[in-house]
């Protein structure tokens, strides 16, 4: 059995994957994706991995890198139509909408005089998102139509193409707080609470963390989000809307856990290990698969100096 965990920095997560599929018996192949030549019509050594855990930090190298091993018959995780439709939340709406899962109301526009007309549509309060971003990085809530305005005003003259997507969710009347759940093979496996006096939730802008027992419906919508996408690890973001219920708001392919760990109380990559070398197991079970050693691994002394 073959294992390989591709990154582009090594952070705390991936050493802690690292250790926890060392912890099983299985040893990964670490791969710096930065040093790394595909050729298209030569799969070389890559078949020989039964599973790839994609942790890379650039979305381009994650989709890039997926969608190339998928064309040499490698099973990664996430899948690269996973990682496609999670980083883009345009794309995140349309699937959830289109599986019938409670998610906040979405408009969206290119131009932007049709940007004012969606804003108006959702209503006032409404929140203006990138279409890709993370860490709660240049959300923007309008209150009237001046500061609606400005925004747009600035997104169209200052703003990449990425911010040409007027994307306009409603702004959900959330206790002070936002719930993430961790799913690992379908299955909700941890959850925190994340609690904060701004109305932006993120831990990345100073929120609090604390964990929570996963009740039912909770379980229930997060299970289905999980399919929808079909990612094996992913974690959503869910809000608390006092008329609606839980309300899936994002799915993030490539989450950070290393703070949640303690905070859940569940060893979130040992539980990724296991559904990793799960999946491993079955595929080395059903071919013979052959033994080459990898081109790029890290080198020990990266691995050594790798913050735990």
């Amino acid at each position: 059995m073959r294992l390989a965990i591709l990154h582009t920095r090594l952070r705390v997560e991936e050493r802690l994957l690292a250790d926890a599929l060392t912890a099983r018996g299985v040893t990964p192949d670490l791969i710096d994706l930065r040093q790394v030549m595909f050729d298209i019509e030569r799969p070389e050594h890559w078949p020989d991995y039964d599973v790839v855990l994609d942790r890379s930090v650039s979305l381009t190298a994650s989709l890039t890198t997926n969608r190339v091993l998928e064309h040499f018959g490698v099973r990664c995780i996430n899948p690269a139509d996973a990682i496609e439709i999670c980083s883009d939340k345009l794309r995140t709406s349309m699937a959830l909408v289109g599986a019938g899962i409670p998610t906040p109301r979405v408009t969206v526009a290119t131009d932007p005089d049709a940007a004012m007309t969606a804003i108006e549509a959702i209503g006032y309060p409404a929140v203006l998102k990138p279409t890709v971003g993370s860490w709660g990085r240049l959300l923007a809530r309008v209150n009237d139509r001046d500061a609606a305005e400005a925004i747009v005003e600035h997104r169209a003259t200052l703003g990449s193409v990425n911010h040409h997507v007027f994307y306009v969710q409603e702004h959900v009347d959330k206790p002070g707080r936002d719930i993430r759940v961790f799913v690992v093979g379908g299955e909700p496996i941890a959850a925190i609470v994340r609690t904060s006096a701004h109305w932006v939730t993120n831990t990345a802008r100073g929120a609090k963390a604390a964990g929570l027992t996963i009740d039912h419906a909770l379980a229930d919508i997060c299970r289905r989000a999980a399919r929808c996408v079909n990612a094996d690890v992913v974690a959503i973001d869910n809000l608390e809307c006092p008329r609606r219920g839980y309300l899936v708001s994002e799915l993030n392919h490539s989450m950070e856990f290393r703070n949640s760990i303690d905070t859940s109380g569940v060893d979130i990559p040992g539980i990724v290990a296991d559904h990793a070398i799960r999946i491993a197991r079955e595929r080395a079970n059903s071919r013979p698969g052959r033994i080459i050693e990898p081109v790029v691994r890290t080198s020990d002394a990266a691995l050594a100096g790798a913050t735990r």
